[in-house]
C-alpha cells in the first residue's frame, strides 16, 4: 500500500460572510468591524485559493489527511471539502469539525478522505486550553483507517503571542499540559500501543519551553522510544530549523528563495506549525510509521511565495488587512508521509 500522505494548514482567518446568519450574537459583537466587506465572493474566491493548493499536494492527488485552523464554522470547511473534491475527483473528502468557544471564533478541523478513515462522531473530542481573554481547544479524533486500527490526532492551535512572546508563555505552557495529559489518557483508553499524531500552529517554536518541558516533546528519537516513566513525542521539525531560505549557493539572488519557516515575522523565519509523534509511531514495523525525512514545507504553486527580500507566504488578507485576491494565507502548510504496514 502507498504511503499516506498527512497535511496540516493554517489558512489564516476563513471566516462566513459578513452577514452570515451561521454567526452568533455574541461572535457577531466580538468581531465588530472586522468582517466589513467580506462578501460571499471574497469567501468563496479564499476557499478557491486554498483548494487550489490542497489538490496539488501528494503529487496532484490531494492529501489524504489534512488538518486545518482558523476556519469560522463547519460551513466553511464543507465549502473547502467540496472545492478540493472538485479538483480531485477521486477523492471522498469528509469533514471532522469542532465548533470551540474561541474568543474570535477560529475553530481547528479535519479534511479527510472517507475511503481510507472513518470519524466516528463519539470518538470526537475538544479539550479546553483556558486563558482569560478567551479558549483554545485540541480536537482530538481517534480516526479509524481502512484496517480497522486507531489512529488518534490532536490538531492544535495554541495561544498566540498577541501582548508579547514572554508576557503570553504561560497560556502556551498550559496547552501543552493539557496535550501532554490527553496523550497519556488515550495510552489508557486505547492501550500503550496506539500510535499517535500531533500537529499545529503552536505558536511557538519546537525548542521553546511550551513544547519541550510541558508537551514533553524532543528533538531526540532515542528519548522517546525508551521513555519508561513518561509520554514524550518526537518533534518532527527539528531539522528545518536554521535552514538557508535562498536556494542560489552563489549568494546572487537569481534563484527563487527557499522557505526557511512556516511564518514570518519582521522578516525572521519561524517554524511554528509543527507535526509531533508518539512511540508506536517509531517502531521499526510499526503499523504506521512516521517518515522523518518526507516531512517539508509546501511551496506549491510558486505564486505562494512572495517576491520580496524574504520568502514569506503570500496572504489573501481579511478581517481589516488588505485583500490580495491572489494570495492564500500567512502561513505555509507542512506535510509528511506516513508508512502502513499492510
Amino acid at each position: 500500500m502507498r504511503p499516506l500522505y498527512v497535511a496540516w494548514w493554517n489558512v489564516e482567518n476563513l471566516f462566513d460572510e459578513e452577514n452570515s446568519p451561521r454567526r452568533s450574537e455574541k461572535l457577531t459583537r466580538a468581531l465588530g468591524n472586522d468582517l466589513r466587506g467580506w462578501t460571499p465572493e471574497l469567501r468563496d474566491r479564499k476557499i478557491s485559493q486554498l483548494a487550489s493548493v490542497i489538490a496539488q499536494m501528494n503529487t496532484g492527488q490531494g492529501p489524504d489527511l489534512l488538518g486545518v485552523c482558523e476556519v469560522e464554522n463547519e460551513f466553511v470547511m464543507q465549502q473547502l471539502a467540496t472545492a478540493i473534491n472538485t479538483l480531485v475527483p477521486a477523492r471522498t473528502y469528509e469533514v471532522a469539525h469542532a465548533d470551540t468557544s474561541d474568543q474570535r471564533g477560529v475553530d481547528v478541523a479535519f479534511v479527510f478522505d472517507s475511503a481510507l478513515f472513518t470519524a466516528p462522531a463519539d470518538q470526537r473530542f475538544q479539550h479546553v486550553v483556558m486563558r482569560r481573554t478567551g479558549t483554545r481547544e485540541i480536537l482530538q479524533v481517534n480516526f479509524q483507517t481502512a484496517q480497522g486500527r486507531t489512529w488518534a490526532m490532536l490538531a492544535n492551535h495554541w495561544p498566540s503571542r498577541r501582548g508579547g512572546q514572554m508576557e503570553s508563555a504561560a497560556y502556551r505552557a498550559v496547552a501543552g499540559e493539557t496535550l501532554a495529559y490527553f496523550h497519556e489518557r488515550i495510552l489508557e483508553v486505547h492501550g500503550p500501543d496506539t500510535p499517535v499524531l500531533v500537529m499545529g500552529d503552536f505558536n511557538d517554536e519546537p525548542f521553546n519551553a511550551s513544547l519541550t518541558q510541558h508537551a514533553l516533546s524532543t528533538r531526540q528519537r532515542k528519548k522517546v522510544l525508551h521513555a519508561t516513566t513518561t509520554h514524550p513525542l518526537w518533534n518532527l521539525m527539528w531539522p528545518l530549523l536554521g535552514t538557508d531560505d535562498h536556494t542560489d549557493p552563489n549568494g546572487d539572488n537569481n534563484e527563487t528563495p527557499r522557505p526557511a519557516g512556516t511564518f514570518y515575522f519582521e522578516g525572521h523565519a519561524n517554524v511554528l506549525d509543527q507535526f509531533l509523534v508518539n512511540k508506536n509511531m517509531l517502531t521499526p514495523g510499526a503499523p504506521l510509521h512516521a517518515d522523518p525525512a518526507s516531512v517539508h514545507i509546501v511551496t506549491d504553486p510558486p505564486g505562494m511565495i512572495g517576491t520580496g527580500r524574504y520568502p514569506v507566504p503570500v496572504p489573501f488578507g481579511g478581517m481589516g488587512k488588505p485583500v490580495d485576491k491572489d494570495g492564500f494565507s500567512d502561513h505555509y502548510p507542512i506535510a509528511m508521509r506516513v508508512h502502513t504496514a499492510d
